[in-house]
């Protein structure tokens, strides 16, 4: 069982070895653990901070391409290398690393496939009112869309098994946080929450400038992701507005017209019919999304098995490279073995 943590950095050169040094060495029920770093464009000195601490592997961005962009490329890296389980946390050792053991615990025991810590956001002193409030808000709506019970949906320390994370995908340059519980939910990958803690704030956050930009970024990768995995359902809600406005004053009109007074009332006549195909119009658009839909299911389906395809082809060639080079060793050494014995004949 093999354990790859992945941090993505931005200009963390300051605080990457706070967080590196935190991190287990070793873990109940994982035989090997590494370290990936992806640094996503950074002008500081990150990755020789890195390097001197020695981690394992780097994935290097030659500009900034943002979290989301980080995030799937570190997962890419990780699976790459063999990871069984990853480990997704931050530079600025906001999430306390203790709890990476019960963060990969319910993988161990076969339970969940991804798993979100869940922080105390209301005891969380540098979080403002607003902030908590707003955190709150939001997990309740990525709830509603994607039909878990995440109560703390914007964290970034989760871990993912081998398999659900060939199965992720995110589209947005934003942020994975939301749009893979989404896709989790939608999709029927087993996921859960742990309760975890987090440590004394060393700088601001640089996911956002504002609150409110956040919250709009949020809401829209959150609707698109929604709109993405039910299309149907997402576009029949949004038919019913225009289509019962236009049928409620199609009905005053009839109602006009039984009367013998609908001759001053042709504008609402036409406002109404306007309204009525504007919605039946959306509904048809939600059939063509979830046709759409249905495709992109059966190419995440094929991505998922190329991808399985890929990262086995690459594992087996190093698992071969390995074996190779300790034969070499064992005949330099002069060892009694099968390969000696072959060698002296």
């Amino acid at each position: 069982m093999k354990l790859i943590i992945q941090i993505p950095c931005y200009n963390e050169a300051e605080t990457l070895e706070i967080a590196l040094n935190d991190l287990p060495r070793n873990l109940s029920g994982v035989d090997e653990i590494e370290y990936l770093i992806i640094n996503d464009g950074s002008q500081d000195d990150t990755v020789k901070v890195a390097q001197k601490w020695g981690v394992h592997y780097v994935v290097n961005f030659k500009q900034n391409k943002g979290l989301a962009k980080g995030f799937m490329a570190g997962l890419d890296g990780c699976l790459r290398n063999g990871a069984d389980i990853i480990v997704n946390t931050d530079a600025d050792n906001q999430y306390c690393a203790e709890d990476i053991a019960a963060l990969i615990q319910p993988i161990l025991d076969g339970r969940a496939d991804m798993v979100i810590g869940a922080r105390p956001i209301d005891e969380t002193e540098h979080f403002s009112f607003i902030k908590k409030k707003l955190q709150h808000f939001g997990s309740w709506v990525v709830r509603k869309a994607s039909g878990t019970d995440i109560p703390d949906a914007p964290s970034g320390f989760r871990a993912y098994s081998r398999e659900a994370a060939m199965r992720m995908n995110v589209v947005n340059d934003y942020t994975y946080t939301l749009e893979t519980i989404v896709q989790a939910g939608r999709e029927k990958i087993a996921i859960m929450s742990v309760p975890v803690r987090t440590n004394e704030e060393l700088r601001p956050s640089r996911l956002f400038n504002s609150i409110w930009g956040y919250v709009k970024k949020s809401m829209l990768t959150i609707l698109r992701a929604y709109m993405m995995y039910k299309p149907l359902k997402c576009f029949s809600y949004l038919s019913c507005i225009p289509l019962m406005c236009g049928l409620l004053i199609g009905f005053r009109y009839l109602y006009y017209m039984m009367l013998g007074r609908a001759g001053g009332h042709v504008q609402s006549l036409i406002l109404g019919c306007t309204l009525i195909i504007i919605g039946f119009l959306t509904f048809m658009i939600g059939l063509v999304a979830d046709v759409i839909g249905a495709n992109r299911k059966l190419l995440q389906d094929t991505q998922y098995h190329a991808r399985k395809a890929e990262y086995e082809a690459i594992y087996m060639q190093k698992k071969r490279e390995k074996e190779a080079v300790r034969t070499y060793r064992i005949i330099e050494k002069g060892e009694k073995g099968p390969f000696t014995e072959a060698r002296e004949g």
